[in-house]
């Protein structure tokens, strides 16, 4: 009979740009899990965070982030910086339209493959939480299901 999990990750990230290895974190929510045989699927909770399956290599990571702000500029123009023109805006809020834009170009979740309690990864494949607009405290949504 199938069977299904849900879990929290909570992170604290760096300012900026900050790539995360949650690898660790979800193989031990497996290792405990009940579930065998089965997915789970890890969602980002926030509008300026995404989530990949790459290498987890510190001079790649210097390059998607030199990518990531190569296709979205902090310094440009972006109407929804404009804080004063929006209704509602709190005073803490930032300009960090380019994050939104960064977002969007990725994935706000991943489903990986769960066989014997342990993720179906390639050899350098790890799952990635990227935080484009810290730093702040983050959480991660975790679902397992199976058998």
């Amino acid at each position: 009979m199938a069977q299904l999990e849900h879990h929290l990750i909570e992170l604290d990230t760096s300012p900026g740009i900050s790539i995360h290895n949650l690898t660790p974190q979800i193989a031990a929510l497996l290792s405990a899990s009940v579930i065998q045989q089965g997915h789970v699927l890890v969602f980002a909770r926030h509008t300026t965070t995404a989530l990949a399956i790459n290498e987890y290599e510190e001079r790649l990571l210097d390059d998607l982030k030199a990518h990531l702000r190569h296709l979205a500029p902090p310094d440009q123009p972006y109407h929804h910086n404009d804080l004063h023109l929006r209704p509602g805006v709190p005073p803490d809020e930032p300009m960090n339209a380019h994050s939104h834009l960064m977002a969007m170009m990725l994935s706000t979740s991943e489903v990986i493959p769960v066989r014997d309690r342990q993720l179906a990864l390639g050899t350098y494949q790890s799952l990635l939480f990227l935080d484009l607009d810290g730093p702040r405290r983050r959480t991660i949504y975790c679902q397992i299901w199976g058998e």
